[in-house]
């Protein structure tokens, strides 16, 4: 059995081959019985495993897992590199498209208006919010509260 039938087998079985690639795999399939009983192979192999699952662990070890030490401080860290690069590409981003925009000739004055009032206008709003937000934590009534 040639080797590009073979692999044409798992793609038949799932669905992905195109439609000529499908006819071609059928058209060997009815010549060659050995390939017709792999591919009845292949069939139930993908039933049985649809089947399986995963075994879930109790909830005694992902109680001691979320109290870890070292899986906070994990993850913490994560999300502190995670922050901290997305924040210095954003900023180098928005630095090589504003430079580029404002420095255009062809871009005209009046637009070069509209967006910086626009993003004044976002930079203010975004501070009042996270002042707002500042203000309610730390006058929250329940923060003293444990869950």
């Amino acid at each position: 059995m040639e080797k590009r039938i073979k692999e044409m087998l798992a793609g038949y079985v799932d669905g992905e081959l195109s439609e000529d690639e499908r006819m071609a795999f059928e058209l060997e399939l009815q010549r060659d019985p050995e390939l017709r009983s792999e591919l009845e192979e292949f069939k139930r192999l993908k039933e049985v495993t649809g089947m399986m699952h995963y075994a879930d662990l109790p909830d005694e070890v992902w109680e001691s897992y979320w109290q870890s030490l070292y899986r906070k401080t994990e993850r913490g860290i994560g999300w502190i590199l995670l922050s901290v690069g997305a924040i210095f590409l954003l900023c180098f981003g928005l630095w090589q498209a504003l430079t580029q925009f404002y420095l255009d000739p062809d871009v005209s004055l009046f637009v070069k208006m509209g967006v910086s009032a626009a993003g004044a206008g976002l930079i203010v709003l975004l501070v009042s919010l996270i002042r707002e937000r500042l203000f309610a934590y730390h006058r929250d009534r329940y923060k003293e509260v444990k869950k």
